[in-house]
């Protein structure tokens, strides 16, 4: 199947949303300055998406992550450069939805035919704020609609208490090992019948 393709009439798009203003690439504003109200667009990932899944992907990791995970873990999940030839020739095999605002990208998840969900990434400036959510939506109804009946993930620190919130439970704790590095990680699993 072609990335961007959406078999079985799942809807293109989801309901607008009214999101808080932010800036695309920068972090969370100050409230006072995201008092205004923009909708929320979900479209198919596309191949031409590859920019912008490689910002985001390395914002949420760089941006978002800290705290958490350690500049050392940081960089050997998210390397220290968007790298857009991997992003390229990865998004020639991935399924998935990219979420915009004002046309402009601020998130994306993919999911397999098996129901795995390999990539949920955000912009830190929009986190916590329904993008995640509508996103899940997106690919837990593709998921359904291509004859998955179970949805799984490797969670991270920051993603876990997400999918947990949305009725995804750990089946195990893993450490995994990037480029020489360990990372926690959790396995979750969701039935989607």
């Amino acid at each position: 199947m072609a990335v961007g393709h959406i078999p079985n009439g799942v809807a293109q798009c989801a309901p607008a949303l009214l999101m808080p203003a932010y800036k695309i690439s920068g972090r969370r504003q100050p409230a006072e300055e995201s008092h205004m109200k923009m909708p929320l667009h979900i479209r198919p990932l596309a191949r031409d998406d590859y920019r912008a899944v490689g910002r985001i992907f390395f914002y949420a990791i760089h941006e978002g992550t800290k705290g958490i995970y350690s500049d050392q873990q940081r960089r050997a999940w998210g390397s220290e450069a968007i790298e857009l030839d991997r992003w390229k020739a990865r998004l020639d095999h991935l399924n998935g939805f990219i979420a915009e605002i004002n046309h402009e990208p601020v998130g994306f998840f993919t999911i397999d035919r098996e129901g795995y969900l390999d990539l949920a990434f955000v912009l830190p400036s929009v986190a916590r704020m329904g993008v995640g959510q509508a996103l899940l939506k997106n690919v837990e109804q593709w998921a359904k609609d291509n004859g998955a009946t179970q949805l799984t993930t490797d969670a991270s620190l920051v993603a876990w208490p997400f999918f947990l919130k949305n009725g995804w439970h750990v089946t195990n704790e893993e450490h995994v090992e990037r480029n020489g590095v360990t990372l926690t990680r959790y396995k979750m699993q969701k039935s989607v019948r």
